[in-house]
């Protein structure tokens, strides 16, 4: 794709989907079979502009959510890190081998989530890519409203990238998140081009990013349906992440505002089912358009959150597995200096 926009080098990095035919056709009707399932379970439980950030978090803990749940595994470790505000909480995973650190910015629209929710997930990554993976517990709104979340997420980074070679034994890194993730991992990159320090992480994995809080078009004409995001869903995160004043088109809030240039490689993934899906599309044209390797990856029928059901869906190990492919391409030795 950045080769349409500027004739910069496109990431190799394949999305996974067999080719148009029959096999692309049985993925998609399996992927909108699980969707069926996925809404009538939604709508089971109250809907979330519905509720208050409290009850939304007892109803999740409940197992009263669209959103599979997750155990937590002994592997992984919880660590505190230096913060502006006080200790940062991150999760860490260590796998045998170790080849590089995988900074994971969770989502949950900057007001739910946790950095223990996805260790399964996580620790497949760690084995897979062969990385360590610390996850960020940032502080969540209305609690701890913007600019909280992008400077706890700043402190970690600026954290990983002094103490990674002498804790993980290796200072090649990359960033990454779902949803409000792939929101602070851009906006968390952009901080750190001021300081000269972007160059430092070798990629980023951008998964359905939330990218513009003023709303793209595909976030204002979604709609009211729940597919695990909808408009008003959007609408009480933001109302809940951003006191009154900010300005949602600020390069802090939306990062596709900002300009891109000097960012590393990057993928960029999207479901054809999400509310974020212009959020993506736009990203990857603008990233590509600065000058910027990516890899567009949209995924048909694709839901929000469907990387979380890999136990479930094929759609979502298929993006998954390239996901991690995209992580073992970014460490590797020739691609280090592509994004400085």
């Amino acid at each position: 794709m950045s080769q349409i926009f500027t004739g910069a080098p496109a990431v190799p990095v394949a999305s996974g989907l067999p080719d148009d035919g029959p096999e692309l056709a049985e993925l998609v009707a399996r992927t909108d079979e699980f969707n069926t399932g996925l809404r009538e379970r939604i709508y089971q439980f109250p809907l979330v502009p519905s509720l208050t950030p409290a009850q939304v978090r007892a109803e999740r803990a409940a197992g009263r959510t669209g959103w599979p749940q997750s155990g937590r595994l002994d592997v992984a470790e919880d660590v505190l890190v230096p913060g502006r505000r006080g200790p940062i909480k991150v999760r860490v995973l260590v796998p045998p081998r170790v080849e590089g650190v995988y900074l994971h910015i969770p989502g949950g629209g900057f007001v739910l989530g946790s950095a223990d929710r996805k260790d399964k997930a996580h620790w497949e990554l760690a084995v897979a890519a062969n990385v360590a993976v610390v996850s960020v517990d940032y502080a969540k709104a209305p609690e701890s409203a913007y600019p909280a979340a992008p400077d706890d997420c700043e402190d970690v980074a600026r954290w990983l990238i002094a103490e990674s070679a002498d804790r993980f034994g290796t200072d090649r890194l990359v960033i990454g998140g779902e949803s409000a993730g792939g929101n602070l991992s851009a906006v968390t990159l952009l901080r750190l081009r001021e300081q000269g320090l972007a160059g430092r992480f070798r990629g980023a994995n951008l998964v359905y990013g939330v990218f513009d809080c003023a709303m793209t078009p595909s976030q204002r004409l979604w709609g009211e349906l729940d597919l695990l995001l909808s408009t008003p869903m959007l609408e009480w995160f933001y109302g809940h992440y951003l006191p009154g004043g900010v300005d949602r088109r600020s390069p802090d809030v939306s990062p596709i505002w900002a300009d891109l240039t000097g960012m590393p490689p990057a993928r960029i993934s999207v479901g054809t089912l999400d509310p974020l899906l212009d959020d993506s599309l736009f990203m990857a044209a603008r990233w590509a358009a600065a000058g910027n390797p990516v890899a567009l990856h949209v995924y048909p029928h694709g839901t929000h959150g469907f990387t979380a059901f890999a136990d479930r869906l094929e759609m979502a190990r298929v993006a998954n597995a390239a996901g991690a492919e995209f992580v073992c391409w970014a460490l590797e030795d020739e691609n280090a200096a592509a994004g400085e």
